[in-house]
């Protein structure tokens, strides 16, 4: 053991803490050992209290330790046993005068702490000594309700509840206990506060002067949820939509059986749209899928949305971020927008369940030319990699859609599969009937899809693609079309949206 008598002041109490000591030990040593302070404001109170020193807290408190000290950080020995969980600590200090509302940098309280760890009887140690339930942080204006649901702490969340917690109360950028919850899946704690009178079709709101909600939703990102994840929702988004943009399938169904919209689509789209593009993610300025939760897939998700009254055929009516694109997501379909992503399987389970495989967004385009790559700006960074993308395109036609169609921007599907890069969708839409006489012309950019495939300048970067444009030119050549291609015109209508 080391040589206690050598030490003095801070050195001797942290050693004290440390060795286990006694307290008789202590004051046979020193006198003021209980209310030596280290430089950052560190107490030997709080050396005991952090490593769940129950005796030797008591001891250094008999020996007149102060128990509201804080240290440079403005953490008090009752935080530190909020963070523990610790209820014996926490009856001890506060039996020994410690303030129940005390609160850290930032305005963070005990209770919201204990609520993060989520010991139910250290949450209800802290309200029966007067903890302020709905006390706000005064950086993101959470509470601990929000903290509790959060991290998912069922039993916690109904404590909460019991004392008074306001169900509905908001963070500075809108969300609710609910919205944290079903964001990190956390089932349990999403059921309490339904049966606790949360409301299932809360959505998110955006915090004022912040734009249309992406910054609000961002805001909310590394509070009581953390970090991490796709990008947060606009603003609108309901719990449902916010489920099944979080992967929470699971969650998602749970929130339907208990009567969430939907056809909930404030921010522009429904749960179904948002189903798209968390299947189908694709690469670039997108979003990684989310890791998700829960026992059920997408597809099976699907179905119990149809179950639930999904509208199949439902319009995108706001544009969502999904990535850098030159497509006009305005009147979109769930099934339009899966052909985007080459994804075959959900475009066959949709019309299986009564979704028109004909419908378009408002320039016309069918869901077959933006399997085949309209709306492309990045090759290679969209959802739907070439094997998957000609899958899509060959189930369009199966669905009846024209290969010869024209949309308002002048585009074909040809056009689409020069955008895309996609030389075996050149050929299957020519073998389908594809008209070179039709697809041979110039869309409002000025392009033909030679003159895409050969080469032309999207924003910074100058894109073309050799397989693409040979492919283009026997067509050409075949049907005795000239294959000289004009000079590149740049218009502005080609530049991208995110």
């Amino acid at each position: 053991m080391m040589r206690l008598k050598s030490l003095t002041g801070a050195a001797l109490a942290a050693a004290l803490v440390l060795s286990g000591v006694t307290i008789a030990a202590q004051r046979a040593t020193s006198n003021n050992a209980a209310s030596a302070v280290e430089p950052d404001g560190t107490t030997p109170l709080h050396r005991a209290v952090h490593r769940n020193d129950l005796k030797a807290a008591d001891a250094l408190i008999r020996g007149g330790a102060d128990v509201n000290a804080s240290n440079r950080y403005g953490v008090p020995p009752l935080a530190l046993a909020a963070t523990n969980g610790n209820t014996a600590m926490l009856e001890l200090l506060l039996k020994a005068g410690a303030n129940a509302n005390a609160a850290q940098a930032e305005g963070e309280t005990v209770l919201m702490t204990a609520a993060r760890t989520g010991v139910a009887a250290a949450v209800k140690t802290l309200l029966a000594h007067g903890a302020d339930v709905n006390a706000k942080e005064t950086w993101r204006g959470q509470t601990a309700l929000m903290w509790a649901a959060a991290e998912g702490h069922a039993e916690a969340v109904q404590l909460l509840l019991e004392a008074g917690a306001q169900i509905n109360a908001r963070s500075n950028a809108g969300w609710t206990a609910l919205l944290f919850a079903t964001r990190e899946g956390r089932i349990p704690a999403v059921k309490a506060l339904l049966a606790g009178g949360a409301d299932v079709n809360d959505a998110l709101l955006g915090r004022p002067g912040r734009g249309r909600g992406a910054g609000a939703a961002a805001a909310a990102g590394a509070g009581a949820a953390g970090a991490g994840g796709p990008r947060p929702p606009t603003r609108g988004s309901s719990a449902l939509v916010l489920a099944v943009g979080s992967g929470h399938f699971e969650l998602a169904a749970a929130l339907l059986d208990a009567g969430a919209d939907p056809n909930a689509a404030a921010q522009g789209w429904t749960a179904l749209h948002h189903l798209t593009w968390i299947r189908r993610p694709g690469t670039g300025s997108n979003d990684p899928a989310p890791y998700g939760s829960g026992n059920m897939d997408s597809l099976t998700l699907v179905k119990k949305l149809k179950a639930h009254g999904a509208d199949l055929n439902a319009r995108v009516t706001r544009r969502p971020s999904v990535g850098v694109t030159a497509l006009n997501f305005i009147g979109a379909t769930p099934l339009f927008m899966a052909a985007r992503g080459g994804d075959a399987e959900l475009m066959r389970l949709l019309v299986e369940l009564g979704a028109d495989p004909m419908l378009t967004n408002e320039d016309g385009t069918t869901p077959l030319m933006v399997a085949a790559g309209v709306g492309t700006y990045s090759p290679g960074e969209d959802a739907g990699a070439p094997p998957e993308a000609l899958e899509a395109v060959k189930l369009a036609i199966e669905l009846g859609n024209d290969v010869n169609v024209v949309d308002k921007n002048g585009n074909t599907a040809m056009h689409g599969a020069a955008f895309k890069q996609l030389p075996e969708v050149v050929k299957l839409l020519d073998a389908k009937g594809a008209k070179v006489e039709v697809w041979n012309s110039k869309n409002v950019s000025g392009w033909t899809p030679l003159r895409i495939a050969v080469g032309v300048h999207r924003g910074m970067n100058f894109r073309f693609h050799v397989p693409t444009a040979d492919a283009l030119r026997d067509i050409m050549v075949r049907n005795n079309v000239s294959t000289e291609v004009e000079p590149e015109t740049v218009i502005s209508g080609a530049t991208p949206t995110k």
